[in-house]
């Protein structure tokens, strides 16, 4: 890491606590004769591991399961930093890159995938749901990837490096703290009378 190199964070703990605070990940590949491609994609990590899904019909997900070299990248918005300067100014977040190739799970291993990423948006989804069919999962594809060449980096706190002349300067400067939540659940207008709301969700009402 060369730029922002005080930022860097190598603590393997830190890194995955980062990633499993994270719902999107923007996957990046550059395949030749073609324009570079980053789409936003939903994740979740399995220990060493991300999962991503997508349709077996997807030109990326084929691309991905040759073996195209990819870039993975999760960012958390934590704050606006505000200094006296626009130059200075600046913003709090969580970051993670992740380099290599995916692999596409086993059919064995495919529940326990799409378990997990249900799960992610929501504890005991998967078992509140009717399960998939065949079909739906032979028409999703689920990639592996390994986070062996991983790098974070986390900026926290106020304005730093200003100038010594801009510090008396009249003008405010200090950090906006960001905080993502969650808004009481909106039911669907065809739910029939009987459905009750997720037990995870209770708490939103």
């Amino acid at each position: 890491m060369r730029r922002g190199a005080e930022l860097e964070v190598t603590d393997r703990a830190i890194l995955y606590e980062i990633l499993d605070a994270g719902k999107v990940i923007h996957i990046g590949i550059a395949q030749s004769n073609s324009f570079p491609v980053v789409i936003p994609l939903a994740y979740v990590r399995d220990n060493n591991r991300i999962l991503i899904h997508g349709s077996t019909g997807s030109r990326l997900f084929r691309a991905l399961a040759a073996g195209e070299k990819l870039c993975g990248t999760v960012t958390l918005l934590d704050g606006i930093v505000l200094a006296r300067s626009a130059f200075h100014s600046a913003m709090n977040y969580r970051s993670i890159m992740i380099f290599g190739t995916a692999t596409e799970i086993s059919e064995s291993d495919k529940e326990h995938a799409l378990e997990r990423f249900t799960n992610n948006l929501i504890s005991n989804r998967w078992q509140e749901v009717r399960p998939m069919t065949n079909k739906e999962k032979a028409a999703t594809m689920v990639l592996a990837i390994d986070l062996t060449n991983i790098s974070g980096k986390v900026r926290t706190g106020g304005p730093s490096g200003e100038d010594e002349s801009d510090l008396t300067l009249p003008i405010w400067a200090g950090h906006i703290p960001i905080v993502e939540s969650y808004l009481p659940p909106i039911a669907a207008p065809d739910l029939p009378d009987a459905a009750q709301l997720p037990s995870a969700l209770i708490e939103l009402e």
